[in-house]
């Protein structure tokens, strides 16, 4: 009887320091504290920015049995080899995970070549890889939204403007005439937002005259002074400014306000993005209307994403299409709704 208490005393002792032991190497698994390193295209883009303070603020006070998170950004300023070189230095400092947003998204191969070497996985956000680039390696992730539905919203907002205000059409000569300030040239979200949102008004039954496409880099100065070249050419022509951006759409309405025009002689402007500056134009009507990209959507998916993949916790939680991507719907803005995506306390600020 003795020897069988004995036995099983034992047991349960073997198997109390087997579960002590697993329970102690969890924890030595689960990392006190995470490094984040972020490499963004410029500094200059105002969405952007905006999307990397909803990213960082995902991380303050955040639950208690949560690692400690660091974020790092580096701005490329427009180069991709200072970005790879950026990135180089992030992988080298042992930061755990990477999040891209790339100078060239065809030019992915250094980057990737770099991760996969060493082991570190990369979260795209916002300007989205080549297919075949994203399927080099299953610890590539993108982050983004469609940009073919920021072009048809965009068109079905300009549509609706016309159908509500004859008076768009100045002349009077049953069809339209537009401008377009585009992104960079050959970027492909650009090329989509620009062919969508005019398909989509010409599938609507707008009748449309071109007037212009010009190039402004997403940048409100570049819209300015491209906006006064095509008003000097043009004149009262342009009854509708269609820009792939809000910092474009508002460099536009900039080039009228320094040439002194009287708002009744302004064209409809529409932009993209729905920055803080974008929907404060709404709710003073100098833009008719934007499309939202939803910053606060995609800052936290990739905060989630970026736990998940160095925890190894929560990653059944997050709804991945083709176990790599995650995609934010976009959503219209106008006078009528604008109330609904400002942030208060940054609008009252400004």
């Amino acid at each position: 009887m003795k020897i069988k208490k004995i036995l099983a005393a034992g047991i349960i002792f073997c198997l109390s320091m087997q579960l002590l032991c697993a329970c102690g190497a969890k924890r030595a698994n689960t990392p006190d504290k995470i490094h984040i390193g972020v490499a963004y295209y410029n500094q200059s883009d105002t969405f952007l920015n905006e999307l990397l303070t909803c990213f960082k603020e995902q991380f303050n006070g955040g639950e208690s049995d949560n690692p400690e998170v660091t974020v790092t950004v580096k701005d490329a300023s427009g180069s991709q080899r200072t970005q790879n070189d950026q990135v180089k230095e992030l992988i080298h400092a042992n930061y755990d995970v990477l999040c891209v947003n790339l100078v060239d998204r065809a030019d992915t191969s250094e980057i990737i070549d770099l991760a996969r070497e060493n082991d570190v996985p990369i979260i795209f956000f916002n300007r989205e890889p080549v297919a075949e680039d994203m399927m080099q390696w299953d610890k590539l992730y993108y982050v983004g939204a469609d940009a073919k539905q920021s072009g048809m919203m965009q068109g079905e907002l300009a549509f609706d403007a016309i159908q509500k205000n004859s008076k768009i059409d100045r002349n009077q000569d049953g069809k339209i005439q537009y401008v377009v300030l585009e992104g960079e040239l050959g970027h492909q979200d650009a090329i989509i937002r620009t062919e969508t949102a005019i398909d989509t008004l010409k599938k609507k039954g707008i009748k449309l005259e071109k007037l212009c496409y010009g190039i402004a880099n997403w940048n409100r100065a570049q819209a300015q002074n491209r906006m006064m070249q095509m008003i000097g050419q043009y004149q009262n022509k342009i009854e509708l400014v269609l820009a792939n951006n809000d910092d474009m759409a508002l460099g536009a309405i900039d080039a009228y306000e320094k040439l002194n025009f009287t708002e009744s002689a302004y064209p409809v402007f529409f932009g993209i993005d729905g920055t803080d500056v974008g929907l404060k134009a709404v709710v003073y009507s100098k833009l008719s209307g934007t499309v939202y990209n939803d910053k606060e959507g995609q800052a936290e998916a990739m905060a989630k994403l970026a736990l998940a993949i160095v925890t190894g916790k929560g990653m059944e939680d997050i709804k991945l299409k083709k176990n790599k991507y995650v995609y934010l719907p976009y959503s219209k803005v106008t006078s009528e709704n604008v109330g609904d995506f400002l942030r208060k306390e940054k609008f009252l600020k400004k």
